[in-house]
């Protein structure tokens, strides 16, 4: 039982783990336990505690594993705002980029079209139509200035075209280096690490990996087998004529060919009185317009030049935006591809284009590049945008909504290569965020082979690691690491990627069809188990690696969520769990060795609970010699750890339910079980009260006759103490007492039950006990999810009593307080929910053998007949 304080209804609500369910006697046994059905929340792990608590899980909407739990309709995810995801209706940081691209290219246009427009100008009007008049000052100005334009253009124009390549198909440095003296400029700075962090602070961390990616990305550009930049135009000239260098000198040719035309156009307006010699006419008028023409686009081309320079150069922009971003120490590179694939659109195509773009359509667009280095770029972005609180909600959103995207991401997933390590990392990241939300979770489910490329993630090496548990014994067959991998095992930290691994299955295991799922993924669920396994060594280190205890404990939240799943596939998955023989020993190690780790234990405790639920699992535990040992140990130990102690009590009445072999398991470990079962009482603790008498009923009703006065001795010691409870405590605390009630009295006459009445310091004693069970039936006329037990403990108790020696008396008591109406009400009022043993979320396991309504139609007749006689076994 899960007790929370503070919960639904009454503080010490409890959930009895027997409910009357097998005939003895002529008696209905006693209640039963129910699995607890998590309410899964986005980013929550789900679960059950004492006190809503848990270890940091979220609690179910029940707390319990005893009574049923109604489906919700999960709430939608949140929803963002903007295309990159800043949210509150602010701009995307990188609007500023798209925007400053936007007006450098409409300077370009401009000054491509007026560079054409006097281009022809000249060609056709002064040099077509006044050639032979013009002076040869300005023949020659003018022969100057269109050799001058016709270089500026062939090169800017075939600049743009590599720009353009290098956007779909090259890498950022290479793409960059094509471009102006600027980027170049730019790209050396990405290149040496200690100026691409410059100004970005003293961490020595972020600098350090600000350098390995710059190292990775340019080490991707040197192993590029063929790209533009690199080009030789012509044999056996080495580097004069590559690419590179051709595009370098188009660079300068343009700048100074801009400066040449505008030193011209200003030294002829200047002496715009020698136009043409003596005779102007409209030569005049024509070079005036020329100069002017080609003064201006100069002139425009220079100030873009400047304005580019100015603004990222001396303004820092890229480095404002990348902070505005959180893109950390790698958003210099991310941001200058990004700018430089805007301008190129704005550029090539119509000036909007650019301005379309946003980061994570880029980012999007990178990961489908067949290049790794560009894959990297994208990835990045994702995993930045994906970890930020800002932007998180809409990056997700546009991603989950992306098919091709979630494909790629999760084919990353199965790259072991050491140059992959990076990308495979980040992809794992967004996956997992991804999975938080629950329609995402679905999308990312719903790809072919999903799960497999998931369980990629938690291959641990080329062999399996030895242990006494099978520590990760099943490494499946299809996901071997490659020769690269293998090569550098030494170099290539598994552990990590176990651990996203398991986040992502647990985060998708909230949805019972994923579950479904996961179990049906050949050798994940024995990896997952493999993982469960943890040595003494490690429980017992206080300075352990954090990340290793964290395995275990994901691995173990993982096998609970499977554990708890409802219906048929949760059947299944516990079977499949049961079977390994792995489980329950690794499980018992955590319980054995874990003292210090609080939370483990607990873990452990409710997968053993999720076990027991079915009799495979039961049997596998009784196998496994020291875990009922060790359960009870907690148990009775626990008075300072009180939710633990819960815990431990849930699972050990689980494993009493309709067992004769459960219970001798128990009854067997210590002399005095029942004893400190007794005393548990009497605490003060709500939880382990509760949990004592969930666990003495469960005893009494399926312990079988060999340990029955073994249970008569101690059990009738406590019945003072129930029956107290009885008249002043509510909701699920009175719930266990009356249906404890019902197994002591198994054990007793009318007559000693009379007498503990009025021991129990009753004025009224007998009367006052049958007015309380009166009142209780009141106040439950109709069933309830709370108590689905409580009114069928009731009267089993009445039957009972009117069975009992001193039946005739209390016939003649129930008749006065109206038992016999409140009978007949609850005979119109009786629901399947009352008629299960056990439910697995809205579906209940294991009927009672005696209906409820056959109970009530008893109990009428008996009131009715006026007692007496023992009803048939």
């Amino acid at each position: 039982m899960k007790y929370k304080k503070g919960g639904r209804g009454d503080a010490g609500g409890e959930s009895s783990g027997a409910d009357g369910g097998y005939r003895n006697g002529g008696v209905d046994a006693p209640p039963s336990i129910q699995l607890d059905i998590m309410q899964l929340r986005d980013g929550g792990v789900g679960g059950r505690g004492v006190g809503g608590a848990g270890a940091g899980l979220h609690t179910a909407p029940s707390g319990s594993f005893f009574e049923p739990w109604r489906e919700q309709t999960p709430g939608s995810a949140g929803s963002g705002h903007g295309s990159s995801g800043t949210g509150g209706g602010r701009e995307p940081p990188e609007k500023r980029l798209t925007l400053f691209a936007l007006r450098l290219a409409v300077l370009e246009k401009a000054a491509s079209g007026l560079g054409k427009l006097d281009f022809v100008w000249a060609t056709v009007v002064l040099l077509g139509g006044f050639a032979s008049s013009l002076h040869i000052v300005d023949f020659w100005c003018v022969t100057v200035i269109l050799v001058g334009e016709g270089a500026r253009v062939f090169s800017r124009s075939h600049e743009l075209e590599w720009q353009h390549h290098a956007t779909q198909t090259s890498t950022a440095g290479g793409a960059l280096r094509s471009s102006s003296r600027f980027f170049r400029h730019i790209v050396h700075a990405i290149a040496n690490p200690a100026t691409a962090v410059a100004g970005g602070g003293d961490d020595n961390d972020a600098r350090a990996r600000a350098a390995l990616f710059q190292r990775q990305i340019v080490g991707f550009m040197k192993q590029r087998a063929w790209h533009a930049p690199e080009v030789s135009l012509l044999p056996y000239t080495g580097w004069v004529f590559v690419s590179r260098k051709i595009g370098r000198l188009l660079n300068w040719l343009q700048v100074l060919s801009a400066l040449a035309c505008v030193a011209l156009s200003l030294m002829r307006l200047w002496k715009h009185d020698h136009f043409g010699g003596d005779d102007t006419g409209n030569m005049r008028p024509a070079l005036l317009l020329f100069y002017t023409l080609e003064l201006v686009e100069a002139s425009l081309f220079l100030f873009e030049k400047a304005y580019w320079a100015w603004k990222v150069d001396v303004c820092k922009l890229l480095h404002q935006v990348s902070d505005e971003c959180e893109l950390g120490a790698y958003g210099l590179v991310s941001l200058t591809r990004f700018f430089y694939d805007a301008y190129s659109r704005c550029v090539a195509g119509s000036i909007f284009d650019g301005i379309k773009m946003d980061l994570v359509s880029f980012a999007e667009e990178l990961i489908l590049s067949d290049f790794l280095d560009e894959q990297l770029i994208g990835v990045r972005i994702l995993q930045q945008f994906a970890n930020s609180d800002r932007s998180s909600a809409d990056t997700l959103r546009k991603v989950g909504t992306t098919p091709k995207s979630i494909e790629r991401l999760l084919e990353m997933l199965n790259w072991k290569r050491p140059e992959e390590e990076e990308v495979r990392r980040c992809a794992a990241e967004v996956v997992s965020k991804l999975a938080g939300k629950r329609q995402n979770a679905l999308r990312v489910s719903g790809i072919p082979g999903a799960i497999e490329s998931i369980m990629s993630l938690l291959y641990t090496g080329t062999h399996p690691q030895p242990s006494h548990g099978g520590d990760v014994a099943a490494v499946a067959e299809h996901h071997e690491a490659s020769p690269a991998a293998v090569a550098a095992g030494r170099d290539y930290d598994h552990l990590p990627f176990n651990l996203l691994g398991l986040l992502i299955l647990k985060k998708l295991a909230r949805d019972h069809d994923n579950c479904g799922k996961i179990g049906n993924a050949r050798g994940l669920l024995a990896k997952i188990i493999g993982f469960t396994q943890a040595s003494p060594v490690l429980l017992r280190n206080q300075h352990a690696s954090d990340s290793q205890v964290r395995a275990v404990k994901r691995a173990l939240q993982l096998v609970k969520r499977l554990v708890s799943t409802t219906g048929g596939t949760g059947l299944a998955l516990r079977q499949d769990v049961a079977e390994n023989v792995f489980t329950v020993s690794n499980l018992r190690d955590v319980l054995r060795y874990g003292h210090q780790h609080r939370e483990l234990q607990k873990l452990a405790t409710d997968v053993l609970t999720g076990l027991a639920l079915d009799e495979s699992g039961k049997k596998a535990i009784m196998a496994t010699g020291g875990v009922v040992k060790e359960l009870l140990s907690i148990f009775v130990g626990a008075v300072e750890k009180e939710e633990l102690g819960a815990e431990a009590g849930e699972a050990l009445a689980m494993l009493a339910l309709e067992s004769e072999d459960g219970c001798a398991a128990i009854l067997k470990q210590r002399a005095d079980v029942l004893d400190q079962l007794v005393s548990a009482l009497h605490d003060a603790g709500d939880a382990r009260r509760l949990n004592a008498a969930r666990l003495l009923r469960s005893l009494c009703a399926y312990s079988g006759e060999k340990q029955r006065e073994r249970l008569r001795a101690a059990v009738t010691k406590a019945l003072p103490e129930v029956l107290n409870a009885t008249m002043v405590e509510t909701d699920k605390v009175l719930e266990v007492c009356v249906g404890l009630t019902t197994q002591i009295c198994r054990f007793i006459d009318g007559e000693r039950f009379a007498g503990e009445l009025r021991g129990a310091g009753m004025v009224a004693g007998e009367r006052a006990y049958v007015e309380r069970l009166a009142a209780i039936l009141r106040r439950y006329r109709y069933p309830e999810i709370r108590v689905p037990r409580m009114r069928r403990f009731v009267v089993q108790q009445v039957i009972w009593m009117m069975e009992s020696s001193r039946g005739h008396v209390y016939v003649e008591l129930l008749r006065e307080v109206g038992m016999e109406r409140l009978l007949e009400s609850i005979a119109d009022t009786t629901s399947e929910l009352e008629c299960y043993h056990v439910f697995s979320g809205s579906v209940g396991i294991s009927k009672h053998r005696e209906s409820f309504s056959a109970i009530v139609d008893s109990a009428l007749e008996l009131i009715a007949g006026g007692g007496g006689g023992a009803r048939s076994s």
